[in-house]
């Protein structure tokens, strides 16, 4: 039997807990502050392969192990490779608080609404993209994804993070709680438990019954009258609806809708779980897309510039929607198809512009398709009957880059 004990957030485990056992694994500090039954092995953790290998030897001989781990070890802990190597059966797990519940509790603050999110041997960029998307999100932390590179990420987004160090000793735990751009410049050293990233306006959530970020839509394509909008000036949602399955935003993703008007793709992508970028050229049209996005409870990053020139600040994004452009069209949908990670989707009210279009996206490299979108709405007549009246036909043509083999890339 493995058994698996959290630890770093309260007391360590005592003698009793470790009686019998003939080998302990763990991280330094967890084995520091523990006494060891006598004659029992003791591995540090480094690399996990060499020390599963040795639990191995000693279970296979039905020798008792203890691991040691943070917290809670099956929230994004040890459990999980334990399981796939030995079995859950063969596990008995003793959980501890998690350094997530531990942080938010030293706040004050509920998390059953929070979002966590690892960037601990991963790519930082969904942490920050998940950050960005909600108002309440815990990150655990690794080596070049701590709270200086996860701040300067979110400079711009008015985010604050509080970063939680040592939680759990009493002399050394620390929680500060510190703007993005500030904690970008500071130097954190390697005691950092978790970072939380809230902001302020909406860290207090209703009561809730399901746990986690509040629950996303079921569908999409809302009506026009959802969204305040100029002239109709405004993706109908039967352009969105396909526009938005092709894109396919999530949570970790970011999306740029470049030419947005009223942010009416923009709010459907966060209201998927994206983080969202709004490029807008018009003063007016950038407070609409804040004004649609707080009408529907999310947040988007309205951005008021004029494309292609406004989107070299930006992070690159994983899709893109092109809803406006007029006659730089083709170098708008040229940038954004060199940047994009997955796919670009552009509409089309021009039929001239299709192909200079995509000829972009073909030179970029992507798999490209497209339909040309033409649908009749029913509308009433007098005397209680009912007529079908056309919409305005959109061209929609997509790109989707092409899978590259994962053969050498790190997972």
């Amino acid at each position: 039997m493995i058994t698996v004990i959290g630890t770093g957030t309260g007391a360590p485990p005592g003698p009793e807990e470790l009686a019998g056992a003939e080998l302990v694994v763990g991280g330094r500090r967890h084995l520091d502050a523990v006494r060891l039954p006598v004659g029992a092995e003791r591995i540090v953790l480094g690399p996990l392969a060499p020390a599963l290998e040795t639990i191995a030897e000693y279970d296979a001989k039905d020798r008792a192990v203890v691991v040691l781990a943070s917290g809670d070890p099956g929230f994004f802990g040890i459990v999980r490779a334990l399981a796939e190597r030995f079995g859950p059966a063969r596990l008995e797990v003793r959980p501890g608080v998690s350094s997530v519940a531990t942080a938010f509790a030293r706040l004050g603050l509920t998390w059953d609404d929070a979002v966590v999110v690892s960037a601990h041997g991963r790519d930082l960029r969904t942490a920050v993209h998940v950050c960005r998307a909600y108002p309440k999100a815990a990150v655990l932390t690794g080596p070049g994804a701590g709270p200086a590179e996860l701040g300067a990420a979110l400079a711009r987004s008015g985010r604050t993070l509080v970063v939680a160090s040592a939680l759990g000793d009493p002399e050394g735990e620390r929680v500060v709680r510190i703007s993005a751009a500030e904690a970008a410049e500071r130097e954190w050293g390697t005691a950092v438990s978790v970072v939380l990233s809230l902001d302020e306006s909406r860290v207090l959530s209703p009561v809730r019954t399901l746990a986690g970020p509040a629950v996303r839509p079921a569908g999409w394509a809302l009506a026009e009258d959802g969204f305040a909008h100029r002239d109709s000036m405004i993706t109908k949602f039967e352009v969105r609806a396909l526009a938005l399955a092709r894109l396919g935003p999530r949570p970790g993703d970011l999306v740029w809708d470049v030419g947005s008007g009223s942010g009416s793709v923009a709010v459907e992508c966060a209201r998927l779980g994206a983080a969202v970028d709004a490029v807008e050229r018009a003063a007016d049209g950038v407070e609409r897309i804040r004004a649609n996005a707080l009408a529907h409870g999310v947040y988007v990053d309205a951005v008021h510039g004029r494309a292609p020139q406004a989107l070299a600040g930006l992070d690159e994004p994983d899709a893109v929607f092109v809803g406006g452009g007029g006659a730089e069209l083709a170098d708008i949908v040229g940038v954004c198809a060199r940047r994009a990670r997955r796919t670009v989707v552009v509409a089309l009210a021009a039929l001239d512009r299709v192909p200079a279009a995509r000829a972009a996206l073909l030179d970029a490299g992507y798999d490209v398709d497209g339909v040309l979108l033409q649908s009749s709405r029913l509308a009433p007549l007098p005397g209680d009957v009912t007529r079908l009246a056309a919409t305005n036909p959109v061209f929609l043509l997509w790109g989707v880059r092409a899978p590259v083999s994962s053969e050498g890339v790190a997972q």
